[in-house]
């Protein structure tokens, strides 16, 4: 079980990590690009879990404060391991088409705002 101040500094972290409003993630993934980056949730799906998180994102940006569930603050933490890990793995150049910014932009990060 998670103590308030452990989910204070998740939800601090969260939100330096999710850059994207709600909307802006809700129209990302229906663009062609989402949907072609990223590993299959499970066999037999074709959503990746990325863009499965991205609407995760959505639902938990859309909760009160006092709403968030343990599952909640348990895939907040998930998106920010995620969003550092990638971020350490910048391609050189231009980033702006790449199946790198992609995929952040799955888990609610677009490096270019």
């Amino acid at each position: 079980m998670m103590d308030e101040s452990e989910k204070e500094v998740i939800g601090k972290d969260f939100a330096e990590a999710v850059n994207m409003a709600p909307g802006e993630i809700e129209t990302w993934l229906k663009s062609d690009e989402s949907q072609k980056v990223g590993w299959p949730k499970d066999r037999d799906r074709t959503e990746s879990v990325g863009h499965h998180s991205g609407r995760r994102i959505i639902e938990i940006k859309h909760k009160k404060k006092a709403d968030l569930t343990s599952e909640d603050y348990e895939h907040m933490r998930k998106v920010v391991g995620y969003v550092h890990r990638h971020l350490a793995q910048r391609p050189k150049g231009d980033v702006s088409e790449t199946p790198w910014r992609y995929s952040l932009m799955n888990w609610g990060h677009d490096p270019q705002k």
